[in-house]
């Protein structure tokens, strides 16, 4: 019988803890929001074409690459992290994050190198990709495994809401930056700033990493499985595994639709100011974080399955038509509205949800299970928003086309919700 979930080395504050795991958090998101709204400027200094749409799907598909390599990343470095300990393991993936994030900050444009630069930036994305594949599972059950018994709901969504200030951060240097320099300026090299800006907290937070506390849980554990082991547990429980991708899909699809791709769509699709959708999203990274975890917290109290069921059914029941009123009567106010709306359901059903992803995983691959199903989900839904909600409104004209991608991520996650909830009811009720 495993330890209950206990306290960090006495003196410790959980805050502090908290504090220092989700840093790597705040980077990789602040990094993968950046490249979605200056995708335009992207296109421009590496991927010239001579149609709009072609360079910007160029940049997405490149941006969605990286995506594609989490599921290796959560497999290797989910099972490293199993192995040698979440704190040695999240100083890894944070390394190899930054690593990425140099690189995109640094690579001279098209007009320069040629087509060097735009292998480059894939090069850097891989790795981001590669690190995040393993960094979400990573910190979700180090704040899984510290957490104050019967509330890991609230204590796991501080893993997600983590993201949401990384988002503020960038919007609001995306702001400054739109305020003091010109388009052209912009499309230039002012673009690069927020990322140098990236680069220079990196130092700090490896130093909040290289001050964590190894859980108590990890310590008390006798046996720690070797990677064939690890590769053979997550092949016996693959329905876990894949039914997990499913939980996710809802997660992903609107996270990077009302977070990563809403600028490019105000701008593009709607038409309204550079100012406007950066305030929108501001204003959506804000209703995040207040929202997951408040569903976290709740999800401790009434269970995980009335949050995931109730916001899957509201998501497929609004989410088309309230971006197509936006679709039909675009102005700040109305995507501000709808953005928030969306923002409410992803944020609740998130906050649910990555608990209780923790705890339907097989406790010896925590790690690399949970890392593994959401990379998976990350890769099929959510890497690819941008790019396919492109490609539909493109295909049907249809403005309001996100939306019926949004709620087939639902629908998957409806489904998983009750699949997973009928094999393993026992272990997916919180813990009190």
């Amino acid at each position: 019988m495993h330890p209950s979930p206990s306290t960090l080395a006495p003196g410790r504050s959980k805050a502090a803890a908290v504090f220092r795991v989700t840093a790597g958090n705040f980077l990789e998101q602040f990094d993968f929001f950046l490249f979605g709204f200056y995708a335009t400027q992207i296109a421009g200094v590496f991927f010239p074409s001579g149609s709009e749409f072609a360079s910007l799907m160029m940049t997405f598909a490149v941006f969605g690459a990286g995506f594609l390599m989490r599921p290796l990343g959560a497999i290797v470095l989910g099972a490293y992290i199993d192995d040698v300990g979440r704190r040695k393991g999240l100083i890894v993936t944070l390394s190899i994050m930054a690593s990425g994030t140099i690189l995109i900050a640094f690579v001279p444009g098209y007009s320069t190198i040629g087509l060097l630069a735009p292998a480059l930036v894939l090069v850097g994305r891989l790795l981001q990709g590669f690190s995040a594949g393993a960094e979400l599972g990573g910190v979700s059950v180090y704040l899984a495994e510290m957490a104050t018994p019967g509330r890991k709901g609230f204590f796991t969504s501080w893993q997600s809401a983590s993201q949401q200030v990384a988002i503020v951060v960038a919007a609001g240097l995306g702001f400054a930056l739109n305020q003091w320099l010109d388009a052209s300026a912009i499309a230039a090299w002012g673009w690069r700033v927020p990322f140098f800006v990236g680069c220079m907290i990196v130092p700090f937070i490896f130093l909040l990493r290289r001050n964590l506390e190894e859980t108590q849980e990890f310590k008390a554990r006798r046996h720690r499985p070797s990677m064939g082991e690890v590769f053979r547990t997550l092949g016996q429980n693959w329905a876990v595994v894949i039914a997990g991708m499913m939980l996710v899909a809802m997660t992903t699809a609107s996270f990077y639709l009302i977070t990563v791709y809403a600028p490019t769509f105000g701008k593009t699709v709607l038409h309204l100011s550079t100012a406007d959708s950066l305030l929108v999203t501001l204003c959506v990274a804000v209703s995040n974080f207040v929202w997951l975890p408040v569903g976290g917290a709740l999800s401790d109290r009434i269970g995980r399955r009335p949050l995931l069921v109730g916001m899957t059914l509201l998501a497929i029941a609004t989410a088309y038509p309230a971006l197509s009123l936006l679709a039909h009567a675009p102005s700040f106010i109305n995507m501000l509205l709808v953005l928030l709306w969306l923002s409410f359901m992803y944020g609740m059903y998130n906050g649910a949800m990555i608990v209780a992803l923790t705890e339907v995983m097989p406790v010896q691959v925590r790690v690399a299970g949970f890392s593994l199903a959401y990379s998976l989900a990350t890769a099929v839904f959510g890497g690819f928003t941008p790019a396919i909600s492109t490609a539909l409104i493109h295909m049907t004209g249809d403005k309001a086309a996100p939306g019926y991608w949004m709620s087939f991520a639902a629908v998957c996650a409806l489904l998983a919700t009750f699949a997973l909830y009928r094999r393993r009811a026992p272990t997916l009720t919180p813990a009190h």
